[in-house]
């Protein structure tokens, strides 16, 4: 899922400059148990009333987009809590601290993505990443965070033994950020073999791809294999019955196929799941899976 614009490091110095200088919306205090939808949305200019029909929307905060918005962009408090996306394994050139990033820390490549993975049993990233990554977004008034590529370092070739040191090494990433932000949010993106360790420190658990899916690789939306799908119907079940969180299904659509998005949002919502149906790069807010109620601006 991860972006594939670039921005401009000069550009986003002087949003950083702005976003400073405003008064952030204070964030929502939505609880898992009332949690009923969420928007991923990773374009960089968005209709803000669209955004906040949401009770939490994930975000690319290097996109230039102004979130969490300011009291004044839109009417009233603002309801909705804000995640910012985050790259846990993997680097791509747009980010500020791309450069500070060690060569000998990156171990291979993504070519779907264009992006480096980071082994995270490399005995430092953890520490970077908070310091690098969330602490700036910290500051800029994200108080959750959407963590992504939980499972690139499987891409690597390693052994047993080194596939745990990695595990390891995430479980650390993980509570670095819960030790240093206690109140952060953080949902997973797949990550399962995670939650034994830590589904206390997590807030939700989403994955990709149930019903329809994104290949990025051929640049088409693909349905999804019965074997695949049958897999992560054993993930819901075993997360529903042992640790009891909110569980969200991203599946994408072409964006003008409407009975696509209808028909995946309820199929997915008669498991339990929240959905939420975009296109394959989340670059357009998707009201699909909203009712009629919450369509209206809270």
């Amino acid at each position: 899922m991860t972006p594939t614009w670039l921005k401009a490091r000069a550009s986003r110095r002087v949003l950083a400059a702005v976003l400073g200088s405003l008064s952030l919306a204070a964030p929502a205090a939505i609880s898992a148990e009332a949690l009923r939808n969420a928007v991923f949305y990773y374009g960089d200019a968005a209709n803000w009333n669209s955004l906040r029909a949401f009770q939490l929307a994930v975000v690319e905060p290097d996109a230039g987009l102004l979130s969490p918005p300011p009291p004044h962009a839109t009417a009233g408090a603002s309801k909705t809590d804000w995640f910012a996306y985050v790259s846990a394994t993997e680097i791509t050139a747009f980010r500020d601290y791309y450069f500070d990033v060690p060569l000998s820390w990156r171990a291979g490549l993504n070519s779907a993505w264009q992006s480096e993975i980071i082994d995270p049993a490399t005995p430092g990233w953890p520490s970077f990443f908070v310091e690098s990554v969330v602490t700036p977004l910290w500051n800029r008034g994200y108080t959750g965070f959407f963590l992504d590529t939980l499972d690139s370092y499987e891409l690597l070739d390693l052994n047993d033994a080194q596939l745990e040191h990695s595990r390891q090494g995430l479980l650390r990433l993980i509570r670095a950020i819960k030790d240093k932000y206690p109140e952060a949010k953080l949902i997973l993106n797949r990550g399962f073999e995670l939650l034994p360790a830590i589904h206390q420190d997590v807030y939700a658990v989403a994955f990709e791809s149930l019903y329809r899916g994104w290949d990025q690789t051929e640049g088409r939306y693909v349905e999804v294999s019965q074997d695949d799908r049958a897999w992560l119907l054993k993930q819901i079940e075993r997360i529903q019955q042992r640790y009891k969180l909110p569980i969200i299904a991203i599946d994408y659509c072409p964006p003008d196929d409407m009975d696509c998005a209808r028909q995946t949002v309820k199929q997915i919502r008669a498991l339990g799941v929240i959905p939420y149906v975009g296109d394959g790069h989340l670059r357009t807010i998707s009201t699909s899976a909203l009712s009629d109620s919450d369509k209206a601006p809270f």
